[in-house]
């Protein structure tokens, strides 16, 4: 994925934030430029989930920068993004210890031969 390729779900962070999508698409192009700065790579789930974490922060601080005329504060959308990948994180865990435990269990029923 290169900056041209913006996910699709930037308008509606641009209207939730309370930006334009001209700044929204400006804002993504700096989060993947540092993303790709910090993982040496411009694609996979590290530099992807990177550079939206990135992408969310900046608006974030943008949007706290910005002259506030509304009395509803822009909704923070990084903690969702965060929670999400912490989630996903523990399923993979969970998973991992499952096949380690069944891993562990068949080989206690069928021990393999040493090879001498």
């Amino acid at each position: 994925m290169n900056s041209m390729n913006a996910p699709k779900i930037l308008p509606w962070i641009a209207r939730k934030a309370g930006i334009s999508d001209e700044l929204a698409l400006k804002l993504w192009r700096r989060a993947v430029s540092e993303a790709e700065y910090l993982t040496g790579k411009t694609e996979g789930s590290a530099y992807y989930g990177l550079a939206v974490d990135r992408f969310l922060t900046i608006v974030e601080d943008e949007v706290g920068k910005a002259p506030s005329y509304n009395l509803t504060p822009a909704p923070q959308l990084s903690w969702m993004w965060r929670h999400q990948t912490r989630m996903s994180l523990l399923s993979l865990a969970a998973t991992q210890n499952a096949y380690r435990y069944w891993q562990n269990t068949w080989e206690g029923i069928y021990p393999q031969k040493k090879a001498a």
